[in-house]
């Protein structure tokens, strides 16, 4: 055998799924990044719902987590999304593949190891949906120190800002026009982007104020709608949307502090800060009540106990029992109002299929010489149809 024809020889393909890695300590950081076919590597125990949505949308081709994606604490949900999304989850490795992977450099996931080529860079535990499903069975048996943990945060927070919840003390003043008027709260959730686009029809014929939450407000700019409040820190939410004239409002620190000010105030753009101990998605949910909304309608907020455990953050979370009580019957589901949009609009289509075959009717007879007595019929049905629609 000759020597060239060793030399090049094709090395045989090496098993597993091959994508550049992208890592982050931070998730929000790595979520921006992301690209269809990239390899998250993050550190983030309890993988919840949001994340996980952000990575099925950034079509990720797969991830690895430094940390354990379902720690028993209570079963969070992200984990779930992936997988049954078919996209591999290879987590626990240890906080060391942090260190051992560069970002930017194209690493191979198979059964469960992370390889350069063929030099192993750590191991950690496959998921599949039998592992994940036993492993949300058995983190039920700790919803009970979740809920006790919850419950005890709901009351501190209670005590700490009672007269923001009771008399909106603290609650910024806004230029756009929220008293009597309907408001669209939009933060980045949980199918919010399917629930959005449902809710055209709504947005088109109420004119609701348009509060995008976080990245909210980018998903209201995607869908075709320009914010006309925004709630965020400004790191997460792009420049286009906090030049586009809308009210900035930046979450603060009780101290006032506020991380991101500047880079408003760097954009040649002004905001007021809300300072308070309360997340993002309550603020704006005060900031509206307070204001006067006659309703409230939210997409992509947690709306379970589920979901709020979900978030990993029960004390962050506290101020949402409370912010919901305060507002009331004012808060309703954006899936809620879709579904109505969607049942009304369905009878367009059967009454524009009767107008045209009554149409057709009224001008086959007309042509045949019974004209007046069809056209004293046919406004009877008219009158008839219109009645029964109303």
């Amino acid at each position: 055998m000759k020597l060239s024809g060793l030399l090049h020889r094709s090395r045989p393909e090496l098993p597993g799924l091959i994508g550049t890695a992208r890592t982050d300590r931070r998730t929000e950081a790595l979520l921006r990044r992301l690209r269809p076919g990239d390899i998250a590597v993050l550190d983030q125990v309890d993988l919840d719902r949001a994340t996980a949505d952000a990575l099925v949308t950034a079509r990720v081709g797969a991830v690895v987590n430094a940390a354990p994606s379902i720690s028993g604490r209570f079963p969070n949900l992200g984990p779930q999304v992936l997988v049954s999304e078919g996209i591999p989850l290879v987590d626990d490795c240890g906080p060391e593949i942090l260190r051992a992977v560069r970002d930017g450099a194209r690493i191979r996931l198979h059964d469960g190891v992370i390889y350069s080529g063929e030099q192993p860079l750590g191991e950690g535990r496959e998921q599949t949906e039998d592992t994940v499903a036993d492993a949300l069975a058995e983190a039920k048996s700790g919803l009970t120190h979740q809920l006790e943990a919850f419950a005890a945060n709901t009351i501190e927070f209670m005590r700490r800002e009672r007269s923001l919840l009771l008399d909106g003390h603290g609650v910024p003043d806004v230029d756009v026009v929220i008293d009597g008027r309907p408001v669209l709260v939009v933060a980045a959730g949980f199918e919010h982007t399917a629930v959005l686009r449902r809710l055209k029809a709504y947005v088109k014929e109420y004119r609701p104020v348009l509060l995008g939450v976080g990245a909210g407000a980018d998903a209201l700019l995607n869908a075709g709608h320009k914010p006309d409040l925004i709630v965020a820190d400004p790191s997460e939410v792009s420049n286009q949307v906090l030049t586009g004239g809308a009210d900035v409002v930046v979450p603060a620190f009780p101290d006032g502090h506020a991380p991101g000010l500047h880079r408003v105030q760097d954009l040649g753009a002004s905001a007021v800060t809300f300072p308070s101990t309360a997340n993002p998605e309550d603020l704006a949910l005060l900031l509206a009540h307070h204001h006067g909304a006659s309703m409230i309608v939210t997409v992509g907020l947690s709306a379970s106990m589920a979901e709020f455990l979900d978030r990993g953050r029960s004390g962050g979370n506290a101020s949402t029992f409370l912010t919901r009580l305060q507002a009331g019957g004012s808060v309703v589901d954006g899936a809620v109002i879709a579904q109505m949009f969607r049942s009304r609009s369905s009878w367009a289509p059967l009454l524009l299929l009767v107008l045209a075959a009554l149409a057709a009717v009224v001008v086959a007879v007309m042509v045949s010489g019974a004209g007046p007595a069809v056209l004293e019929w046919a406004q009877g049905l008219i009158d008839t149809v219109r009645t029964w629609i109303a």
